[in-house]
């Protein structure tokens, strides 16, 4: 049974901390040249850049006083699956702030969230190692779920939301509908710590978005990219629906094989704009967003993310209809 009083107040207090602090971080990032190039616009101005520490902060923050209602008025959750889950998207996020600050090497940002999975592992090995296969049923993966399935779960994740990036309000609108979806599922199947994560999630992203938005006075960086990710994993490996987030994150998927197929290109993965609308760099479709701009014959920026949180929609919608009522 999933209190909702208890789950607004974490949502309220995440999307309260998360806009307060914003202009505060804007400001101090823009004072400190921590900036990225926004290369969609014309003379691609200089951006805030890590505003995910924002996110991190709304988060983390509304979790904590979670812990404070609980031990203050016994409010009823799993403190120690709540605890691992806070743990791995802590370290996630201090993995995104060393590269927006010292640019790590894509393969190793790519094996290192492996480590942020270990407090997931720990208390799985005591739950339960079940996953829900659409139109199959439960499958015991075992040993493998513990120490192979967890473990990709948050290092794939968290890579695949850094890498279809780029774009006003992109990751923070795909986000914010990825994090509705996880909550209204984890009132559907009774699980609050999976209610809490969605909701510290939902209230960061949708006060982060309110700076972020066309057109973006900070960008989400590394650190908001990689722990909108793990946030994701760690809350459906905690409310033990992993089949609804693989189906929350075929976007990204997608994304992934163009830019593998293309040997996952660090520069030119953005537009050329003409007339107000981006177009594709060189004829060449480096990315889902670039095909996007392709078959469209041109789109806006702002119709783009459009598509995009619109594409996350769909998604949603499709995991809801197959795990709305699974228990």
């Amino acid at each position: 049974m999933v209190d909702l009083p208890f789950v607004a107040a974490i949502f309220l207090s995440s999307l309260a901390i998360t806009f307060v602090a914003m202009p505060i971080l804007i400001r101090k990032f823009s004072a400190a040249s921590m900036t990225g190039r926004d290369v969609n616009k014309p003379g691609a101005q200089e951006v805030a850049e890590m505003g995910g520490l924002g996110i991190v902060m709304g988060a983390i923050g509304s979790l904590l006083i979670a812990i404070a209602l609980q031990t203050f008025f016994g409010y009823p959750f799993r403190l120690i699956e709540m605890l691992a889950a806070m743990l791995t998207i802590m370290i996630i996020s201090v993995i995104g702030t060393y590269d927006d600050l010292f640019s790590m090497r894509q393969a190793i940002k790519a094996l290192v969230p492996m480590a942020a999975a270990l407090p997931l592992v720990a208390v799985s090995a005591a739950g339960s190692t079940l996953i829900h296969i659409p139109f199959i049923g439960q499958f015991d993966f075992g040993f493998f779920y513990i120490f192979l399935l967890i473990p990709l779960g948050v290092t794939v994740s968290s890579n695949l939301t850094n890498m279809l990036a780029g774009f006003n309000g992109m990751e923070a609108g795909m986000g914010s509908v990825m994090f509705a979806t996880t909550l209204l599922l984890a009132f559907a199947n009774g699980s609050i710590e999976m209610a809490m994560i969605s909701a510290a999630m939902l209230g960061a992203l949708l006060a982060f978005l309110r700076f972020n938005w066309y057109p973006a006075k900070v960008f989400t960086g590394d650190i908001g990219n990689l722990t909108i990710g793990a946030a994701l994993a760690a809350a459906v490996i905690i409310g033990n629906l992993e089949s609804a987030g693989a189906i929350l994150v075929i976007p990204y998927v997608l994304d992934f094989f163009i830019k593998a197929y293309n040997r996952f290109p660090s520069t030119k993965w953005w537009g050329s704009l003409r007339a107000g609308k981006l177009y594709t760099l060189e004829s060449r479709v480096r990315g889902l967003a670039q095909l996007v701009m392709k078959l469209s014959g041109g789109i806006s920026e702002q119709k783009l993310v459009l598509t995009f949180i619109a594409a996350e929609g769909l998604c949603a919608l499709l995991a809801i209809l197959l795990y709305g009522r699974v228990l």
